[in-house]
């Protein structure tokens, strides 16, 4: 399978219809992003997508948009100016990615991955972070396979 990534449009229809495709995706995954201790519902999963849409847009970031023949299949939100939050060191910071239901497994979340990495590396920041909740075995399996390792651990009690 032969996927492309690109830029989110910045103009026009295509602009539109690339943010409604982020919206749309984002909402329909969201759950894959709340782990299973905070039993999170999916209207509140889906306001805190939308919060973090607001936060992304609001800072320096790039969209990516991964496409082919003319369809979505899947985006990535890459933050490149959020310093690490303990070092404050410069990284990228992969905010969110999602994948179409029926292309996980086919390769589009690693392209999506590459084009941010390289995106980060022209750009000189020395580290890529990003989170995934531990219930999520093919995101973190994904990760994993790029080189990723866990840095820190988010712990977390029922009271």
């Amino acid at each position: 399978m032969s996927v492309q990534v690109r830029r989110k449009a910045v103009a026009g229809a295509d602009e539109a219809a690339d943010r409604d495709f982020v919206q749309s995706l984002g909402r329909r995954t969201v759950m894959s992003s709340a782990g299973s201790l905070r039993r999170a519902t999916e209207p509140a999963a889906g306001v805190a997508f939308e919060r973090l849409c607001e936060i992304v847009a609001g800072q320096s970031h790039v969209t990516f948009i991964a496409h082919q023949n003319g369809e979505r299949l899947g985006f990535a939100l890459l933050l490149d100016e959020l310093p690490d939050e303990v070092t404050l060191m410069d990284q990228g910071f992969i905010a969110y990615m999602a994948v179409e239901p029926k292309w996980q497994g086919t390769g589009v979340g690693t392209a999506l991955l590459a084009a941010a990495e390289d995106e980060a590396r022209r750009r000189g920041l020395p580290f890529m972070a990003l989170m995934v909740t531990e219930e999520n075995e093919p995101g973190r399996r994904l990760y994993e396979r790029a080189g990723y390792r866990t840095e820190r651990r988010l712990l977390c009690k029922p009271l």
